[in-house]
């Protein structure tokens, strides 16, 4: 209790009459800031996996999100802290909550920094993931809670097949959070004391590789494990009753002395088998296996017609009259432009959009949104038209 706060084994104790047990030491793996070492060296490596194979699905659905490659680095499981992990970052941060509403009880954070949120966010908006500047805004924290909200979802349905159990979670909450100017309370209440922090290094093809932090309270993580346990255990019971040997059945009663007569095959060329009058059948037990010939199948080799070199031309003409009355959507282009939803939002009649092309340039004509010919706008009595000028080549 070198921190000044007993642990439940520590309070046990000494409502026994008992002498607590010293802390047990740092193993390395974990229980660095806090110096309370709750969790067991066999637990850290427990939830190192478990964290390792839930983040491995997160990452796989983030980069369905935006289209890049995202790697995802084996965590490291430490325990710490508010005051040391506040220590950690001088910059503001997003913060994302996400609270288990089936299976286990408890909530996690998530604790992504600034940068890193307006790339992903960038990448999910279609962007090329350079657009960072600015503030934080509304936008990026609900992109990024849907983000969270499919990595999660996927974290949460690995979590129930390691445990054993159905994992849900709730819809995620993002803030932009200054981690030296509040209490961890203010967040979620487990981090006011120690509690689990999981470290990922998280890489974004060339955009991202920066690190992200999950916190668990210990509670959690010792519940997750003891269901770790348990379905490992409930896995090796199923093992182990599936490889018993049957008991091995009954032997049969010897067949009559006609039964190797009866299963012996047959010549080449048997004729069918005599057939038994049923009255000398009654009261005879007739023998275990009965050969019965089977009927010759005639197989032969399929045969196919040759293509002849003027078989592709002979139906050629054919072919294209069948879908020569089949309608095309024909589009004529005057430019295109690319604005933010905030540009958009910002619409009103009387708005001008600046386009890509230059007054007087050919425009695009596409047949089925394919790029097939250039043209120039031109009036039929009140209606527009377009006069093509080249024919677009392959």
């Amino acid at each position: 209790m070198g921190d000044g706060v007993l642990s439940q084994d520590e309070i046990n104790a000494l409502l026994s009459g008992g002498i607590p047990d010293a802390a047990p030491a740092d193993d390395g793996g974990g229980g660095s800031g806090g110096g309370a070492g709750e969790l067991s060296s066999e637990e850290i490596d427990t939830i190192g996996e478990v964290a390792n194979i839930s983040m491995g699905s997160a990452a796989t659905s983030l980069f369905a999100l935006v289209n890049i490659k995202v790697e995802i680095s084996t965590p490291v499981v430490t325990e710490t802290n508010w005051d040391e992990l506040a220590s950690q970052y001088t910059d503001k941060c997003v913060v994302v909550r996400i609270g288990y509403t089936k299976g286990i009880d408890g909530s996690n954070v998530l604790v992504l920094k600034e940068n890193d949120v307006k790339v992903i966010t960038d990448l999910m908006m279609g962007g090329d993931g350079t657009n960072t500047d600015g503030e934080i805004t509304e936008l990026h924290l609900s992109a990024i809670s849907e983000a969270m909200n499919q990595m999660m979802g996927a974290s949460a349905t690995s979590l129930s097949s390691m445990l054993g159990m159905m994992v849900d979670i709730s819809p995620p909450t993002a803030t932009l959070t200054d981690l030296t100017a509040i209490s961890g309370g203010e967040i979620d209440s487990f981090l006011e004391s120690n509690f689990v922090r999981i470290a990922f290094k998280m890489e974004i093809g060339d955009l991202v590789d920066s690190e992200m932090m999950q916190l668990y309270p210990i509670s959690l993580a010792k519940e997750m494990c003891n269901a770790v346990q348990n379905t490992m255990e409930n896995d090796s019971k199923s093992t182990v009753d599936s490889g018993v040997a049957p008991e091995p059945a009954p032997a049969a009663a010897p067949p009559p002395e006609a039964a190797p007569q009866a299963a012996a095959p047959p010549p080449q060329a048997a004729a069918p088998p005599p057939q038994m009058d049923p009255n000398m059948m009654a009261g005879q037990q007739m023998p275990p296996y009965m050969y019965m010939p089977q009927p010759t199948i005639n197989v032969q080799p399929a045969q196919f017609t040759p293509f002849g070199p003027g078989f592709s031309a002979q139906f050629a003409q054919e072919n294209i009259d069948l879908i020569l009355d089949v309608p095309l959507d024909v589009t004529v282009e005057l430019g295109r432009t690319n604005k933010t939803i905030q540009d958009i939002l910002d619409f009103a009649p009387g708005t001008i959009i600046e386009l890509n092309k230059i007054a007087g340039e050919p425009i695009d004509v596409l047949v089925n949104g394919k790029y097939v010919a250039k043209g120039e706008v031109v009036v039929i009595e009140e209606s527009f038209g377009v006069r093509i000028t080249e024919i677009i080549k392959e």
